[in-house]
């Protein structure tokens, strides 16, 4: 889902910890507002670590029993200058938006959505959904492309067998597939399911910088224990990612990289700027119904309000230079 919180501050999270090259980033719980109130674990931006690559936002969430959850319901919401990537594990979501896209969310098939200069869209879980179980990451469009035209792209990936692994890529190149959806900068993005006991080295690109957000079970990264929810950071140079299911039980992460964007931020609710004037003046014009954002049809009910800005400047914000 997108960031629904009633009172959204700069997005920004605690800070890192980390030994022998791998940097942990510990996960938050943010409660999301809305019709049906969710908690998520968020893990992307943080204080010390803003991107990795133009990976900018990354929420892990279940799984949640919908009859107990009341699953996911968040009215038509704008965002600009970013594409939205949807992973389920379980579950299914119906998805809306202003480019006249209706489309359903299923475990293992990416949806991306590209906002550059804005689009608004809905999410809501089908009643067909029992267990509602996935991550929603964020992509930011670098300079020359934040005020691209609308787009949405889906593509159901084909696992690939490794050594006592499987792998899906739905973006860029690991493990011998390639991905065909595009993307404004170089990416990765795979869910990588571990046998119990095995270890895996992966061959990666050594321009990218690469995350490792475990979902299911206990997993060492390079030799750094990484615990449930938590993402491991590896910074460029790499040539190969060694992880290992330390557990009796499956294990299940996901992969994220890409080459260091490199540019400043401005994020605040659902969208992402350069400045405080822009991030001002997307919300005005959200509030105003502007055509920028477009019209979601089909859904039952209003769309959300933006709340309103904090007393502060917001300010941009970047990584942390290499060490």
């Amino acid at each position: 889902m997108s960031n629904v919180e009633t009172h959204p501050s700069e997005l920004i999270c605690q800070s890192a910890s980390g030994v022998a090259g791998v940097e942990v980033l510990d996960p938050r719980d943010v409660p999301l507002g809305g019709p049906r109130a969710m908690t998520v674990r968020r893990t992307l931006p943080q204080r010390s670590r803003s991107m990795i690559g133009a990976w900018c936002f990354a929420d892990h969430y279940g799984p949640d029993d919908v009859s107990v959850s009341g699953g996911m319901d968040v009215a038509p919401h704008p965002h600009t200058g970013l594409q939205t990537a949807s992973w389920l594990f379980s579950g299914e979501i119906e998805h809306r938006d202003s480019l006249g896209v209706h489309a359903v969310v299923r475990p293992g098939e990416l949806n991306l959505m590209t906002a550059g200069h804005g689009i608004c869209h809905s999410e809501v879980s089908t009643p067909e959904t029992t267990v509602l179980h996935g991550v929603q990451l964020w992509i930011a469009l670098p300079d020359a492309h934040r005020d691209a035209p609308r787009d949405f792209q889906h593509y159901a990936p084909e696992p690939v067998a490794l050594d006592g692994a499987s792998a899906r890529v739905f973006l860029g190149t690991v493990a011998g597939r390639t991905s065909p959806v595009r993307t404004f900068t170089p990416l990765l993005g795979a869910e990588v399911v571990l046998e119990p006991g095995a270890r895996l080295a992966l061959e990666v690109d050594a321009a990218f910088e690469h995350g490792v957000l475990v979902d299911v079970g206990a997993v060492e990264l390079g030799g750094t224990a990484l615990a449930r929810g938590a993402l491991g950071y590896v910074g460029v140079g790499a040539t190969a990612l060694h992880l290992a299911n330390v557990t009796g039980e499956p294990a299940r992460v996901v992969l994220l990289g890409g080459e260091p964007l490199g540019e400043d931020l401005v994020m605040w609710w659902n969208f992402v700027g350069r400045t405080h004037e822009e991030i001002a003046h997307y919300r005005d014009q959200w509030q105003a119904g502007s055509d920028r954002f477009g019209h979601v049809e089909g859904y039952p009910g209003a769309r959300l309000p933006a709340p309103p800005l904090p007393m502060g400047r917001l300010r941009p914000r970047g990584n942390p230079p290499p060490a």
